[in-house]
C-alpha cells in the first residue's frame, strides 16, 4: 500500500459538509473532508506502518495527515520525524495527531519540553498537548511528579498571557493532570481555581473551553481519577 493509493481511496469519501466543518477549525487546503470514522476503517486494516505514515503526512493533504497519525508506529518515530510533523502541523493536527504520536514515542518528554518553550504558537500547543496525552497513558510510577507540579505552577503563571490556542492547550493540561494523576488531582483543582475563567477565541465554531474544575470534579465523582488510557489516539 502506498500513499498515492491511499489518497485515491479516500478522495471519494470526502463530503463538502465535513470540509466546511474542518475549515472552521482552521484545517487548511488541500482537504477532502473525510470523516474520522472512515479513516479509522482504513486504520483497522493497516494497523501500524511507520514508513506509510511518514509518506502520508508528507502529502500535505489534511485527511491523509490525520490518517498518518492513526497508523504511525509511535515507537519508531525519531525526534527528527516528530519535529518535522510538528513544524508542518495545522491547528487541528498540532493538538491531536502530533501530540498523540509524540506521547506514544520514546521521546515524549524531550519533545514536550522543547515545544512548550517555542515562541511558535502551534509548537507550544503541540508541547502542552503532548504532556496531556503523556500523563493519560503513562503509569504514575513512571511520571516525574515534581516536573508536573512545576508545569502546573507555570500554567498558573503564564496562561492568561499565552497565545490564544496555547491557552486552550494549557487548560487541557491542567484537566489531564487532574484526571489521570491521582497524586496531583488536588493541586490541579487548586491551580484551576486560581486561574479562573480561561478566555479563548474558538472562531466560528460551537466549541467551548472546558471548565477545568468542573471537569475534574465530574471525573472524580464517577470514581475514574487515575484510570489510564491504553492509547492517546482517538
Amino acid at each position: 500500500m502506498t500513499a498515492a493509493a491511499i489518497l485515491k481511496e479516500i478522495a471519494p469519501l470526502g463530503t463538502e459538509g465535513y470540509r466546511k466543518v474542518m475549515r472552521k477549525h482552521r484545517a487548511p487546503e488541500p482537504i477532502y473532508g473525510v470523516k474520522i470514522e472512515e479513516l479509522k476503517k482504513i486504520q483497522k486494516r493497516i494497523k501500524r506502518d511507520y514508513q506509510l505514515a511518514l509518506d502520508l503526512y508528507d502529502t500535505g493533504v489534511y485527511d491523509a495527515m490525520y490518517l498518518a497519525g492513526l497508523i504511525a508506529d509511535d515507537a519508531k518515530m525519531t525526534p527528527e520525524n516528530l519535529q518535522h510533523w510538528a513544524e508542518r502541523a495545522s491547528p487541528p493536527l498540532a493538538g491531536n495527531i502530533v501530540a498523540w504520536v509524540a506521547a506514544g514515542s520514546p521521546h515524549a518528554c524531550t519533545m514536550a519540553r522543547r515545544w512548550i518553550d517555542s515562541p511558535q504558537e502551534l509548537l507550544a500547543v503541540a508541547g502542552w498537548a503532548t504532556w496531556s496525552s503523556y500523563v493519560s497513558i503513562t503509569a504514575d510510577v513512571n511520571l516525574d511528579l515534581k516536573e508536573l507540579q512545576h508545569l502546573l505552577k507555570r500554567v498558573q503563571q503564564e496562561i492568561h498571557q499565552a497565545p490564544n490556542a496555547v491557552r486552550y492547550s494549557m487548560n487541557g493540561f491542567v484537566i489531564c493532570v487532574g484526571c489521570y494523576v491521582a497524586a496531583l488531582t488536588a493541586m490541579a483543582i487548586a491551580t484551576a481555581e486560581k486561574i479562573g475563567l480561561v478566555n479563548v477565541d474558538m472562531g466560528d465554531t460551537s466549541c467551548q473551553v472546558p471548565d477545568a474544575v468542573a471537569y475534574i470534579r465530574k471525573v472524580q465523582a464517577r470514581g475514574s481519577i487515575g484510570k489510564k488510557r491504553k492509547s492517546a489516539k482517538c
